[in-house]
């Protein structure tokens, strides 16, 4: 079914948290919240759940409204999975008795049956009578995944599902749980503050701040055509480069680009990811090496590079592993324009 937010307001006190959300997501496909502590993405989660009360908009699920002011379905009734931060697993209950506790109005055969399904889902029939206590982290993560997933809701909403993991657990239950979300062939609506995460989790992204969505588009949508500067800095590391618009280009030290809707002589600002830095290109300015670091599948370079007006600029480029460059050699500097964005210099 279809998950739909309309024009969802939200506030706590004097505190508006969420000012006009509107959101679609789709049967099959993986929408991710991401931004900030604090811009709303974990309250409209709640609020598709039914964990709050309604303000101000409507939320349908399936072509039927299941929120407005005045008029909530009961959270056990909306067909909706949740996954916290912290799991809420039951200490007492074995693996397939909190797997089986949203079940309890199935008659005794079905709940068994759907238990045993959840758990292949996610690859836990071995451990069905462990307790909470006896699994890993990553295991405990797939077991409230499988127990949002047994009553066969309509959409499930994923709350920083991977937040409590270490860094190379998180990797790993992050393409489980994909796979399964994929098989799965339901709405989902996932939260997070981490931008490599939703890259590697969503269909769509809708970056959100201060109780708005930003941009709403695919991974690569916001990666190499982003908003603002707000969205292209949320989405990845950026170098900056100081820039004039003369003739419709932007002019860095770097060379120019196409400054397109900005004044003569308007002070900008470039940009840059740094595997938009091209070492080694004809066209480039010189730079220096000031570091060299190996970072496993990539390697990132340090570089020095004048400004022109009597300054330095240091910058950052990210290479294919196995480049090595010394403190001090000199290289030559290129723009990537995919990688590169032109944005009127902000008010200091």
């Amino acid at each position: 079914m279809t998950l739909v937010f309309r024009g969802v307001r939200h506030a706590y006190g004097a505190n508006q948290v969420l000012k006009g959300v509107d959101l679609t997501v789709a049967p099959g496909e993986i929408v991710c919240l991401l931004g900030a502590s604090g811009c709303g993405k974990t309250t409209l989660l709640r609020l598709a759940a039914g964990l709050e009360p309604l303000q101000e908009g409507r939320i349908e699920l399936g072509g039927q409204v299941i929120a407005e002011p005045g008029r909530e379905v009961p959270p056990e009734r909306r067909g909706v999975g949740f996954v916290f931060q912290d799991y809420a697993l039951f200490p007492h209950l074995t693996v397939a008795e909190n797997v089986a506790f949203g079940l309890r109005f199935a008659a005794r055969g079905e709940r068994a049956a759907r238990v045993a399904d959840a758990l292949e889902r996610v690859g836990l029939t071995s451990h069905r009578d462990a307790f909470p206590h006896m699994l890993s982290g990553g295991q405990q993560q797939r077991v409230a995944l499988a127990r949002a997933l047994a009553p066969l809701p309509s959409v499930l909403l994923l709350d920083e599902a991977f937040a409590s993991l270490d860094t190379r657990l998180r990797e790993q239950v992050r393409d489980d749980t994909l796979h399964v979300l994929q098989t799965a062939g339901i709405a989902t609506l996932l939260v997070t503050h981490d931008s490599e995460e939703a890259m590697f989790m969503a269909d769509r992204i809708a970056l959100m701040r201060e109780g708005r969505i930003l941009q709403l588009g695919t991974p690569e949508a916001l990666y190499f055509s982003p908003a603002d500067r707000y969205v292209a800095t949320f989405l990845g590391e950026v170098n900056r480069l100081p820039a004039r618009v003369r003739e419709g280009r932007a002019e860095t030290a770097l060379g120019s680009l196409p400054a397109k809707g900005l004044a003569e002589a308007t002070a900008a600002e470039v940009l840059v990811r740094p595997e938009g830095l091209c070492l080694g290109s004809l066209e480039g300015e010189v730079a220096e090496v000031e570091a060299c670091r190996l970072l496993g599948a990539s390697t990132m370079v340090h570089l020095a590079l004048p400004d022109g007006q009597g300054g330095v600029l240091h910058l950052h480029a990210r290479l294919q592993a196995g480049r090595r460059l010394a403190r001090g050699d000199r290289v030559t500097v290129g723009l990537d324009p995919e990688r590169a964005f032109v944005f009127p210099l902000e008010a200091s």
